[in-house]
């Protein structure tokens, strides 16, 4: 009877509820290629909404890891094309540490000045953007200019395969990066004390500071964690779509606070998964996904998505105020 209440186990029925439907209206959602597909925009939505989690469940929110992941791909890029170098590496633990830079500092905001999550992500997403454009450049990065070492590492498929009108396509191995992230995000969580202070700060700020919990601690190492994971999905991202734009990223924010709200993370705190974040995540991008199939217009999109957040955080509210009566 326990499973059947899990939040994860009802998300999954709904979404296999919503696969069957789609793919009776639209045989071709079953298709191979598209669900390789599917499985490929997961990815950076996916390591963006892990970090996500992380901040709801310790009780804060952030808006500005989609600055960071930016900021983050661009200057690695930037700077990977003017010396040359053609390694893959040290670029990726280049952009995680500056992801993980930018985040300190919105902890340092938010404990230093006890200040609202959401101002503080507002403004530094906001300082990082405009710096970004102003003092390091508006030009995109194409194709001709991107470090091939990034765009061959990306390309790497698990499964290659040619559709009957000739076309390649394959299951990018990107998603094995993806989902090792995931299990690491959990077992941090679920097995590690920190991971315990990050549920309790979320709970219960006060009673986790008088049982021992460093919540100063708690608090740089969640920021921290969703930079160091924004900076790497960023310099990901630019990897696999073969190219470095410094306006990329805007109005993204809602489609992973999208995800997670409907993966069953609680918008007071001190609930969430990864599982249900994986399964959030999917359902998210196959809705979108089916939008597209359906030719429906992108301002409609916006639509969805916006009512997926409102009905999600209601659902999510609403339980947990049940199980406080």
């Amino acid at each position: 009877m326990t499973l059947f209440r899990r939040s994860e186990f009802i998300i999954a029925c709904i979404l296999v509820a919503a696969m069957i439907i789609i793919g009776l209206i639209n045989p071709a959602f079953w298709s191979l290629d598209n669900l390789f597909g599917l499985l490929r925009a997961n990815v950076i939505i996916g390591i963006l909404a892990l970090g996500v989690l992380v901040v709801m469940i310790s009780g804060g929110i952030d808006v500005s890891f989609t600055a960071f992941a930016v900021a983050a791909m661009y200057l690695t890029i930037k700077v990977m094309i003017y010396y040359g170098y053609g390694g893959v590496l040290l670029p990726f633990v280049a952009a995680t540490l500056i992801g993980t830079f930018l985040g300190a500092f919105n902890a340092f905001f938010i404990h230093s000045f006890r200040m609202i999550p959401l101002i503080v992500t507002l403004g530094t997403g906001s300082v990082v953007r405009g710096l970004l454009l102003g003092l390091v450049g508006t030009s995109m990065i194409n194709i001709d200019k991107m470090p091939q070492q990034l765009i061959a590492f990306a390309k790497t498929d698990l499964i290659s395969l040619t559709s009957a009108s000739g076309t390649n396509f394959g299951l990018t191995a990107m998603i094995l990066i993806y989902f090792g992230l995931a299990l690491l995000t959990h077992l941090f969580l679920r097995y590690t004390i920190m991971g315990r202070s990050v549920f309790a700060l979320g709970g219960a700020p006060e009673a986790a500071s008088r049982v021992g919990f460093n919540t100063r601690n708690t608090l740089f190492v969640v920021y921290c964690f969703a930079g160091a994971l924004a900076g790497f999905a960023g310099l990901l991202h630019g990897s696999m779509i073969w190219l470095a734009n410094p306006r990329d990223f805007v109005g993204l924010e809602l489609d992973v606070i999208a995800a997670v709200v409907l993966g069953g993370a609680s918008i007071f705190g001190g609930r969430g998964s990864v599982i249900g974040t994986l399964l959030g995540v999917f359902m998210l991008v196959m809705v979108k996904n089916s939008l597209i199939i359906m030719k429906v217009d992108t301002t409609w999109q916006r639509v969805v998505v916006g009512l997926i957040i409102i009905i999600a955080t209601a659902l999510t509210a609403w339980r947990d105020r049940k199980k406080l009566v």
